[in-house]
């Protein structure tokens, strides 16, 4: 058992927590604590570009309506402008710390998604966005001498000295020892939970840990019924659900049902590039009424040798499949991929709880709504990565750091199998609370849930696995109720039971660690 002090802690090390890292390291030392290696994100697989206003035939009042339309009204304002109006200056910074984004000549080379008015998506390598972030990112940050890299620690909890956050309590991966971290502040910053569902586009490490952390040290969760759904994830049995960048469609590409028709256009009237949850429904009830698995992408209407330097990750992927994306349909289906719910902050990343922020996908700013405008996460995780560090700093300049007591429980039941857990658990939130859900099937989830939960909410993991289980257990639940709570549809939100939408601009939280939701 092992103590550590830093002035500033990010937990995570995706764009948002390397950026905040970054501004800490201004003020103080900074450790940033990953549970895997440095830079292993939901970042590092983002293909389709940045969202941002650098381009002379855009303008930051059509981003954000971009954005709020996408959010089915349901956006924080204030968060939305201060993300389009403070975009460019982050996006330049990044490249001013080595981020090269693709060129047309002299100038940044732009291209269009679904929903956007306009080409402002920029983009690195084609499809390997997310890759390039990270990879300038962690280059700029192994020159700052006050940032600590600890890698392959797994966050238990939070810590706290009163009603402060003072430190976290961790397992030393290598050692399967416990190690005790304090500071005057932490981020968190550690991503998603896509693994919660059998079909992702999400790495093995999004199981939705900082959202648990935080709800157990009560801080408020708000939308966690909010998930995203990617349209287009490679179907192919035996393979992950590779993601297919929102971008294809973007530059050309058509879907195709079984029999090879087009159908988008008889769900929406954008077709292919309506938001994409309406897209992953309408490829999800043609699913149902050709009793098809998938449908087809088809790009094969598209120069080659463009597709080729457009998408050089995608293309060389399905070649090792089989499918050659310019001759050939490619087989997908929706699969889970972002979630637009999370730690309830300010416009600063500030919580309910002092010293503790968030940023990035495990935040929920506001800016996403129902649903996220397509290539704004990354974006957000370099402006609020940023915003969350520069309140920190303020908030606790003239602190004293304070040596945190850790808590003391049982350990989690060391005879329960927790790889058939997760295994059963994926299942079950892949059948109920995904692409369509109701009240019969989200109480499926539910009780399935509690039938576990209990047996371990607040005890000890043993080690990472067990911890990570712990925590999807706790998000699945937030999920399934909010899910429940929300009597109609919206956004990422889709109940077929209340299949009408229904204007109502409260927002379910969950406060105080407990799992029943308010309205407000």
């Amino acid at each position: 058992m092992g103590f550590t002090y830093y002035d500033y802690i990010v937990l995570g090390s995706g764009v948002a927590g390397l950026r905040a890292a970054v501004e800490l390291s201004k003020q103080g030392s900074v450790g940033i604590i990953t549970k895997s290696f440095l830079g292993e994100s939901n970042t590092e697989y983002a293909q389709g570009g940045v969202a941002v206003v650098l381009s002379d035939d855009d303008d930051i009042y059509l981003h954000y309506e971009d954005t709020i339309k996408a959010g089915d009204g349901l956006c924080d304002k204030d968060a939305v402008m201060t993300l389009v109006e403070e975009g460019p200056k982050y996006i330049k910074e990044l490249i001013q710390m080595g981020a090269m984004f693709d060129m047309h000549g002299d100038h940044l080379s732009f291209t269009r998604e679904a929903a956007h008015s306009v080409n402002r998506i920029i983009h690195a390598k084609g499809d390997a966005t997310g890759h390039e972030i990270v990879r300038a990112l962690k280059e700029y940050v192994s020159k700052i001498e006050n940032i600590d890299k600890v890698e392959n620690y797994f966050i238990v909890d939070l810590i706290k000295c009163g009603n402060k956050i003072c430190g976290v309590v961790a397992i030393n991966e290598n050692e399967n020892s416990f190690h005790y971290f304090y500071s005057k502040a932490v981020i968190l910053a550690t991503g998603g939970a896509g693994r919660l569902f059998e079909r992702t586009t999400n790495p093995e490490v999004a199981t939705g840990d900082g959202m648990a952390i935080a709800f157990r040290a009560n801080a408020t969760l708000k939308d966690m019924e909010f998930f995203q759904f990617h349209p287009t994830g490679l179907h192919i049995e035996g393979a992950p659900a590779f993601l297919l960048s929102e971008s294809m469609r973007g530059e050309g590409a058509v879907l195709r049902n079984i029999h090879k028709e087009r159908f988008c256009h008889n769900y929406h009237e954008q077709g292919e590039l309506a938001p994409r949850d309406i897209v992953s429904r309408a490829i999800f009830f043609e699913m149902q009424k050709t009793n098809s698995k998938f449908v087809y992408m088809d790009l094969t209407h598209i120069d080659s040798n463009y597709l080729k330097n457009r998408f050089p990750k995608i293309y060389s992927t399905c070649l090792n499949y089989g499918i050659d994306i310019t001759k050939d349909l490619i087989p997908v289906s929706p699969a889970a991929h972002y979630y637009m719910g999370g730690i309830e902050t300010d416009i600063w990343g500030r919580t309910n709880i002092y010293g503790l922020y968030a940023c990035g996908e495990t935040a929920c700013t506001g800016v996403h709504g129902a649903n996220r405008l397509a290539s704004n996460s990354l974006l957000e995780g370099v402006v609020f990565g940023a915003r969350s560090a520069k309140a920190a700093i303020i908030d606790t300049k003239y602190d004293e750091p304070l040596k945190p007591v850790a808590p003391t429980t049982e350990k989690m039941d060391q005879s329960i199998d927790y790889k058939a857990l997760k295994t059963e658990l994926q299942r079950v939130m892949w059948e109920n609370v995904s692409v369509i859900r109701n009240e019969k099937s989200l109480n499926t989830a539910i009780n399935f849930i509690d039938k576990y939960l209990n047996q371990f909410l607040n005890a000890t993991p043993f080690d990472r696995y067990s911890g990570e289980v712990r925590n999807m257990f706790v998000v699945g639940k937030l999920m399934a109720e909010a899910a429940l709570a929300r009597k109609g549809s919206r956004g990422g939100h889709f109940r077929d039971d209340y299949p009408e939408k229904v204007n109502d601009s409260r927002h379910i939280v969950f406060e105080n660690a407990q799992f029943s939701p308010t309205i407000r």
